[in-house]
């Protein structure tokens, strides 16, 4: 168990950890995706809403 922690360690010390500045970056490039998808998929849900209650109300 003790070689684990320190093989552990070591891997660790090799990780290039990223900047402050990459993180915020990569964070509000993350959530301006979630926002684009989140848009995209309620226009088309409201897209297809549509579609299917104009075809209900053509054939009812």
């Amino acid at each position: 168990m003790g070689r684990w922690f320190h093989e552990l360690k070591v891997e660790l010390k090799k990780v290039v950890w990223p900047t402050r500045k990459q993180t915020i970056n990569n964070t509000l490039i993350v959530i301006a995706c979630v926002v684009f998808v989140g848009i995209f998929i309620w226009l088309f849900d409201a897209v297809a809403n549509a579609l299917i209650q104009a075809l209900f109300h053509l054939f009812s």
